[in-house]
């Protein structure tokens, strides 16, 4: 596995090794020891799998309490996955970091606890899996606005498309208005 540093240092790409040949391919996906060998220290313990149309925006979402560190991952088609930094005593403070995950490309993003996570589909449909190293809780849970001017999110979306979002995304605050972590 390759190891990738984003332009905020905690958030990694990993590059699975893929072995392919006729029957297909194989790949791992979590190995304990080669996560901490690369300072990623995780215990998940809920996996989660969503499936979302094209243009679809899911976020940004994080939890204020039980903060979840997430290993995301597509398994079939293509995102553009973000990190934001929620943490106010971080000197990365409200910076964001995108990645294009897809089941072509086959990596991963490793998002550590503290940060909103979210992503846009760009393929006709996309199933996405990722670990979290806490359970959910809905009463802690909390979002941003994926549009806020102060973070400044380049989504790669053509001038005057609209994301399709759900309610909460819709009304969610801005990064000024929101609870964040010390």
């Amino acid at each position: 596995m390759k190891f990738v540093e984003t332009s905020l240092p905690e958030v990694m790409r990993i590059d699975p090794v893929v072995h392919v040949d006729e029957r297909g391919f194989f790949m791992e996906t979590w190995q304990a020891r080669k996560f901490g060998d690369a300072g990623i220290d995780a215990d998940f313990v809920q996996d989660n799998t969503s499936r979302s149309s094209k243009g679809t925006l899911r976020g940004l979402h994080y939890q204020i309490k039980n903060p979840q560190g997430k290993m995301v991952r597509v398994i079939s088609g293509e995102v553009f996955d973000v990190a934001v930094d929620m943490r106010r005593s971080s000197p990365n403070f409200g910076r964001w970091t995108g990645q294009i995950l897809s089941d072509q490309n086959k990596h991963q993003l490793w998002i550590p606890a503290g940060f909103a996570h979210g992503f846009l589909v760009l393929s006709d449909v996309a199933d996405i899996e990722y670990k979290c190293t806490d359970y959910y809780v809905p009463e802690f849970e909390r979002a941003i606005r994926w549009d806020d001017s102060e973070i400044g999110i380049e989504w790669p979306l053509s001038p005057g498309e609209q994301p399709c979002l759900s309610s909460k995304d819709a009304t969610a605050p801005t990064l000024q208005n929101a609870e964040t972590y010390a």
